[in-house]
């Protein structure tokens, strides 16, 4: 026995679109579309102050299927450094998690255990930093933060900040298969895939994509992807 997930990641640019307005109910009605089990965000929080969220807890939790995993280390913020996880509900958020990760500006990764009928994915959502030398320290960071937490399936979603397809994601090269759905930003006329899925052994892709309807190539700068996965069976059976 196995279990399918879709997964999904979505820089919302704190909720304002091409259109200059910040329009939470709209970024809702996108992530419904995606008919995800596990979306990982960035920009979920303004960046001025305390970084109060830029969507309605409220809305969220009475207009969509989802939980929010507790990252926030305050009041007001949805996520930690920007990056949020929800989780469909039906599934268990069995641990959550802070990367602190290096580099001149202010990032972090946030790690979130979801349980399902055959075992447990590890969710990493990040949004890596803009010149490929922190890249490169902040994945490294990463899989060393995975390593000491024992961490066993697991996807790192989000919005990698690299142009390239053949360079600056090495230090997931010799555990994790890379996946680009496609060029996912700028929204308006979509050049690079920045947005990625890395999957560690045993995670198996079946299919993935970028959503490219009416509503999300106006809600944000960044279009949202998704990746229909398989998890490994840990129940034996």
């Amino acid at each position: 026995m196995t279990r399918q997930l879709r997964l999904a990641s979505y820089n919302i640019r704190k909720a304002v679109g091409l259109d200059y307005r910040r329009d939470p109910g709209r970024i809702l009605d996108v992530i419904n579309g995606l008919d995800a089990d596990v979306v990982a965000i960035q920009e979920a929080d303004k960046r001025l102050g305390n970084r109060p969220t830029a969507l309605d807890v409220e809305a969220l939790l009475r207009d969509t299927d989802f939980q929010i995993a507790r990252l926030a280390d305050n009041e007001v913020s949805l996520g930690w450094h920007g990056n949020a996880v929800l989780v469909r509900r039906g599934l268990t958020i069995h641990r959550v998690d802070r990367i602190e990760l290096p580099g001149l500006e202010p990032r972090g990764a946030v790690q979130v255990d979801v349980g399902t009928d055959t075992g447990h994915l590890t969710v990493v959502g990040t949004h890596l930093g803009l010149l490929r030398p922190y890249r490169l320290e902040q994945l490294t960071r990463i899989r060393a933060h995975l390593a000491e937490t024992g961490a066993g399936a697991t996807a790192i979603l989000g919005d990698f900040n690299e142009w390239s397809d053949t360079a600056g994601l090495e230090p997931l090269a010799d555990g994790f298969a890379v996946i680009s759905p496609g060029k996912s930003f700028h929204s308006a006329r979509p050049m690079a895939g920045l947005d990625r899925i890395a999957l560690s052994t045993g995670v198996a892709l079946r299919d993935a994509g970028v959503e490219q309807g009416k509503l999300a190539k106006v809600a944000s700068d960044h279009l949202p992807i998704w990746g229909d996965v398989t998890l490994p069976d840990l129940t034996g059976g």
